[in-house]
């Protein structure tokens, strides 16, 4: 991982994402779930389906970043941030919280008792994850890139091919 600022998606020229969806939620147990909830919505009416596993796989990354946000990322009086953006390929998802001492990392196996297992979910979940300071204010920004299976892809019937969970070592 590096610290590096990245477009919002890097393979080749800087095009706009076909959809995108953005909305700030309180820092609260409540506001978490609520971006989760909103996010699959999204994800259904963009064509990845609830009983897609690329979907349950999307939805559980941004519940990690969304929970991070309020137990680790949390400063009394402000809210977190979730961006969608979904181009031909891929999902990116960007948490932002306003909290600049706590930044992201993946556990070691002896610390895994304690903290860090949700990213390391994300971190085999995802085709590529990071985070950068916040570009406007005071805060970080942790998002993923998930490369679509093609049977999730636009012209695609409403269809993805299946996940496992056996694939997700822990």
């Amino acid at each position: 991982m590096n610290s590096e600022i990245t477009p919002l998606f890097r393979s080749g020229e800087p095009a706009a994402p076909a959809q995108h969806f953005a909305m700030r939620f309180s820092s609260t147990p409540r506001g978490a779930r609520l971006a989760r909830r909103l996010a699959g919505q999204r994800l259904d009416a963009w064509g990845i389906p609830y009983d897609c596993d690329t979907h349950h796989a999307l939805t559980l990354i941004v519940a990690e970043f969304a929970a991070n946000a309020v137990l680790h990322g949390r400063v009394p009086g402000r809210d977190f941030h979730l961006s969608l953006a979904r181009d031909a390929t891929t999902v990116r998802i960007e948490v932002t919280d306003t909290c600049t001492e706590d930044v992201p990392v993946v556990a070691t196996p002896p610390d895994l008792r304690d903290t860090g297992r949700g990213l390391l979910l994300v971190e085999h979940l995802a085709d590529r994850w990071d985070w950068h300071p916040h570009r406007s204010g005071p805060g970080k920004t942790v998002w993923a890139e998930y490369v679509l299976p093609t049977g999730c892809r636009p012209a695609a019937v409403r269809s993805c091919p299946s996940f496992t969970a056996a694939a997700v070592p822990l």
